[in-house]
């Protein structure tokens, strides 16, 4: 399942930490805060390896530090966007050995694991977050999504529904009870959710998700203005032409379906979704 709204930037805060020093001294000239905020910098310009180290130097000033812990995490977090998803592992591992109810590192290794494809255990990992909170809304996010890829509509209906309550008006709640609506055959109630998607961004799985919906209603109206805005900002995104083959085929252009079939195929949408337009391979 490709989870939907990872962020890809690593989280540098270290406000919590300036507030732990003594106003007889300044956080600029302390060395500990000095190598974080030089991590802080490298990750910006996108230089791991030397975010990494100034991590590592930061807990070495300051072994004792009880803001480790969360730079642990942070480093973490710069090994998997460095692609060491292994060390990212491991590292990751140790800060919630050392913090076992520290949510940060849980949501980072949660999505570490969402990265290796180790969704079981990524979906174990957000359970363990909502036993600590209840309504972190993230993790009820990905543990529902999860959920309702693997069958299991109860849990995820249950997550979505504390979203529902605690972030009605979010992206992640709208894309939540669209996907689930729209799976479970309520495609006319996902439709105004997927508009207020496509309102707060403009992505071209909104816009396929949106013109699947309309196509299962049988707006095709709709659908074809959908598939043709989204083509406008997205040029020959593969789901919207996917779609706007079986339009085609719908509205008897079967010319038309074969070849936006074909040119989907090509760009990865699998053939076997394309069998009643193309026939078997």
């Amino acid at each position: 399942m490709a989870a939907q709204g990872q962020s890809r930037v690593p989280e540098m805060n270290i406000s919590a930490a300036k507030s732990s020093v003594p106003d007889s001294l300044n956080y600029d000239e302390r060395p500990y805060f000095i190598l974080v905020g030089e991590s802080e910098n490298a990750v910006a310009a996108g230089d791991y390896d030397t975010a990494a180290l100034r991590l590592i130097e930061a807990m070495s000033v300051e072994p004792a530090n009880p803001l480790n812990v969360a730079l642990m995490s942070n480093l973490g977090m710069i090994y998997y966007y460095d692609e060491k998803d292994s060390l990212a592992l491991v590292t990751l591992d140790e800060a919630v050995r050392r913090a076992p109810r520290l949510i940060g590192a849980r949501e980072h290794r949660a999505r570490v694991l969402m990265g290796m494809g180790r969704d079981r255990d990524a979906y174990d990992e957000y359970a363990a977050i909502i036993d600590i909170d209840s309504i972190n809304t993230d993790a009820r996010y990905y543990h529902g999504m999860m959920a309702l890829y693997a069958g299991d509509l109860k849990t995820a209906e249950a997550d979505f529904a504390i979203m529902e309550r605690v972030v009605p008006v979010s992206r992640k709640n709208y894309m939540a009870h669209a996907t689930l609506f729209a799976m479970t055959g309520r495609d006319q109630q996902a439709i105004p959710l997927l508009r207020k998607l496509i309102d707060l961004e403009k992505m071209p799985e909104h816009y396929a998700q949106l013109a699947g919906c309309l196509i299962a209603v049988d707006n095709l109206d709709g659908a074809s203005r959908t598939i043709g805005e989204g083509l406008s900002l997205f040029k020959e995104d593969p789901e919207l032409l996917y779609y706007r083959a079986i339009l085609n085929k719908k509205r008897y252009m079967y010319a038309d379906a074969v070849r936006d079939a074909m040119r989907a195929v090509e760009l990865g949408v699998s053939r076997a979704k394309l069998t009643d337009i193309l026939g078997p391979e």
